[in-house]
């Protein structure tokens, strides 16, 4: 599974356990004046879950020009959050996620799974943390690279070489995740966009796992 570096789990872990008291009563829905659940304690439009779909693309053939102002903005059931792309230290991955964008493959996927004060990660087309586009890419990323709050990079497998990237996908809800420089970085989000990815992660969740569908609907590519 594209899980983060076995060795920050244990941390992880005791983060999640401290959060799990206050994610208790954070599922409790608004009702419509029908009496149909329409928006989550936190924010969120109450909607099906994700469904599992199956993808296969080649990889993208081309790169975004170097330090091009581009940004993906993935519409999902808690609100929009904008990712500008980092064109210009990570031209490959910024490439590869803008295909991803491009060809509808973030269309209808959820975020998978929530860890408060570390991340909240998606793009699985398997919705297990299983899943991939079909192809893989490989970037190294900057020795220097900083997993800091907003940053938005890319998942691995424990046994994949560093920058190896599909379409898995993490935002860092912490101040300093604290992460060795082994997952290309995608970009960074701007705008509101950490208010809704705040939302994602204040999500109520059994382990790791959401307990209310975080979705995906749309995400869009602008240039300039």
């Amino acid at each position: 599974m594209r899980r983060l570096a076995p060795l920050l789990l244990a941390s992880l872990a005791l983060i999640a356990a401290g959060c799990g008291d206050d994610d208790a009563d954070g599922g409790a829905t608004t009702a419509a004046a029908d009496g149909t659940s329409t928006v989550t304690a936190q924010g969120c439009r109450a909607v099906p879950p994700a469904e599992p779909k199956a993808v296969d693309l080649g990889r993208p053939r081309g790169r975004l020009p170097r330090g091009a102002d581009v940004t993906v903005t993935l519409e999902t059931n808690c609100g929009a959050i904008p990712i500008r792309l980092d064109t210009g230290r990570q031209p490959r991955t910024a490439a590869s996620f803008a295909h991803l964008a491009r060809e509808g493959v973030f269309d209808g996927l959820g975020f998978h799974r929530v860890v408060p004060g570390f991340v909240v990660q998606g793009g699985d087309p398997a919705g297990d943390g299983t899943g991939g586009p079909g192809y893989t890419i490989r970037e190294t990323p900057p020795a220097d690279a900083a997993y800091t709050r907003g940053v938005v990079a890319m998942a691995k497998t424990e046994i994949e070489r560093p920058g190896t990237s599909g379409s898995q996908f993490f935002i860092v809800t912490a101040e300093d995740a604290q992460l060795p420089p082994d997952y290309a970085i995608v970009g960074e989000v701007t705008g509101d966009g950490m208010r809704v990815v705040d939302r994602i992660e204040a999500v109520p969740t059994d382990g790791e796992t959401p307990t209310e569908p975080v979705v995906i609907e749309r995400a869009t590519v602008t240039e300039g």
